[in-house]
């Protein structure tokens, strides 16, 4: 009795997972709309074609699949770190998060910190688009 409970009940439970692992998904050449991020959502815009991140960007919310929001920040060198440690570099944090807009389900978070960063707020969203590129490329597999 038991075995047939399993054979019935299992097609049945790891459809259900396979059906919410494909939500928890960004699929390649999906539509994104990047909102406002002070500023940042420009340089997460040239840094998600520098890298390749197969998505569509799109301007408008209405006609995206997904959503990236997040924040960044950044804090210059001080004449102390300029001193002591000899660095210029500012340091830099940022994190993004990617939602699918019609499930409000969260599908991709990163966070970065550079201490000491020379690209700016550059290097932070590069690393975000990487890490973005690949969660698309492991989606895809």
């Amino acid at each position: 009795m038991l075995h047939r409970i399993v054979r019935v009940l299992f097609p049945a439970v790891a459809l259900c997972f396979t059906a919410i692992a494909a939500e928890r998904t960004i699929p390649a050449g999906s539509k994104i709309y990047i909102a406002p991020m002070g500023g940042f959502e420009t340089v997460v815009k040239a840094a998600i074609e520098k890298k390749k991140v197969p998505v569509v960007i799109v301007e408008q919310r209405d006609a995206a699949e997904f959503e990236i929001s997040g924040a960044a920040e950044s804090e210059k060198a001080s004449t102390a770190k300029k001193i002591i440690r000899l660095d210029w570099h500012s340091k830099e944090l940022a994190s993004i998060k990617v939602s699918n807009i019609q499930s409000s389900e969260v599908v991709f978070a990163y966070s970065v910190h550079k201490e000491s960063s020379a690209h700016g707020k550059q290097s932070s969203a590069e690393a975000c688009a990487k890490h973005l590129k690949e969660a698309i490329k492991i989606a895809k597999q």
